[in-house]
């Protein structure tokens, strides 16, 4: 069987996927539920389908555990108010119903992007017995204390092995570097990190504890969710880079010091994404979602292809230019596809092993398009190809495209227009171009004149 070799931010080294006898176990960081995700998170989420994908195609069986974060502070600041309680307040509902409200956003964006469902989705907030039985136990091996404020910290020290998967070392980290910092004495040392947060002034979205009234820290809960629904050891963790540190150093101290031994055999990160040159955020102005892609008439699955074309470990620059003609290319392998509706998946030996050099899907993508383009190929040996590899890819190749007529009114309209841009008449080709959209179509003026297509 075909090994599968990824990158391990730990090893700094692209090392075998480890399975007992074909079973892989998965788990991976999932969304924060207070907002929409946006295309940079779900380039992460395609990650792990990925590495889904490429294995189930090796013969592997694969199970993915990946939780909602839907209670607490979700990030290393625990200074202002909770992001949920911040959002519940902006849209005048409970902070379990925001969080229900995107996590089913966040599930119909998972299937626009055709990113095969994990087998479960445990809640944070369904788990507080599970991370409180994790506390106790951190407590009782002496890797944690109960602060002077009530709170329960794991004490960093207690784990020799603090840093390895991040580089940073606990002698060199100075206060508030990238995670919690008070200047109240509450902590025995400064790198320490909240396990369990007393309640304080905060009146929802807490819970009785054998500490007291609180909630979950950001770290305790992946750790428990993922030692409880894997048994207790995961061969592929996968997140974004910026879980690195602090979340996935202090995650992997956690459970190493339950287990007493390397709870993950192999960490991967999937690397930033920025939107036209700028990292994406929300004070930049320049962030992404599914619907946005959808809302300029494009298939959301151009936006997979377009992450297909990097690798997952270096940086990418989205462009709506790359998302167009990304989309181009899917109407012309589909069309190729649909030429033979009876070829079956063959599979490509170059292809599979693109994929099992670290999801080198550049090269991937290469050789596909080589395949398109081969004049001493058939078109039943290239659908059948495309076929197999579109079962990683997960394009939908083998979708039929709906051939739509424009009815009288349409043509008039356009013909119409024609007639308004040669005359000059910008302010009626405007016009009718908005009412044309608003039934469904997209105009396109180049020099060679006017050209339409469906959303």
């Amino acid at each position: 069987m075909e090994q599968l070799r990824l990158y391990d931010t730990k090893s700094r080294d692209v090392v075998a996927v480890n399975d007992t006898d074909g079973l892989v176990k998965m788990y991976c960081c999932g969304p924060t539920v207070y907002r929409d995700a946006h295309v940079g998170n779900l380039r992460t989420f395609l990650l792990s389908d990925l590495i889904r994908r490429t294995l189930q195609i090796l013969g592997y069986q694969v199970v993915i555990i990946q939780n909602v974060t839907d209670v607490g502070h979700m990030s290393e600041d625990f200074e202002g108010e909770d992001k949920l309680l911040a959002q519940s307040k902006t849209e005048h509902i409970d902070p379990l119903s925001v969080a229900r409200k995107y996590e089913e956003r966040f599930h119909e964006d998972l299937a626009a992007l055709n990113i095969l469902p994990a087998n479960k989705y445990p809640k944070a907030s369904e788990c507080i017995p599970l991370m409180q039985d994790l506390i106790a136990e951190l407590i009782a091996r002496g890797n944690a204390y109960v602060g002077s404020d009530g709170s329960v910290y794991f004490a960093a020290s207690s784990f020799a092995g603090y840093g390895d998967l991040s580089g940073n070392r606990l002698d060199a980290l100075k206060p508030g570097h990238r995670y919690e910092y008070h200047d109240d004495g509450a902590k025995r040392f400064h790198a320490d990190w909240a396990l369990w947060k007393a309640a304080g002034d905060r009146k929802e979205l807490i819970w009785d504890s054998p500490w007291g009234p609180g909630f979950p820290g950001w770290h305790i809960e992946c750790s428990a969710m993922s030692l409880h629904f894997l048994d207790g050891h995961v061969n592929v963790h996968v997140g974004g880079i910026d879980l690195r540190f602090p979340h996935h150093e202090d995650e992997r101290a956690q459970s190493n010091a339950v287990t007493g031994d390397e709870t993950v055999d192999l960490w991967v990160h999937g690397e930033h994404l920025l939107f036209q040159g700028r990292k994406m955020s929300k004070s930049s102005g320049n962030v992404v979602l599914i619907n946005d892609i959808a809302d300029r008439g494009f298939d959301p699955l151009a936006l997979r292809l377009v992450f297909l074309e990097n690798r997952y470990r270096s940086q990418m620059d989205l462009t709506w230019e790359t998302i167009a003609a990304a989309n181009e290319t899917l109407r012309r392998w589909r069309s190729l596809v649909n030429q033979d509706s009876e070829a079956v998946p063959l599979a490509d030996e170059q292809f599979t092993k693109a994929l099992c050099s670290d999801l080198d899907t550049p090269r991937a993508m290469q050789i596909i398009r080589a395949i398109e383009k081969n004049p001493h190929m058939g078109v039943n040996e290239k659908v059948a190809r495309l076929l197999y590899a579109d079962q990683v890819l997960g394009l939908d190749l083998a979708r039929k495209e709906i051939i739509r007529e424009l009815n009288a009114e349409q043509k008039t309209m356009l013909a119409q227009r024609f007639d308004a841009r040669a005359r000059k008449n910008w302010s009626e080709s405007d016009r009718l171009r908005a009412l044309l959209e608003g039934q469904g179509l997209i105009i396109k003026d180049s020099p060679s004149g006017q050209e339409w297509q469906w959303r």
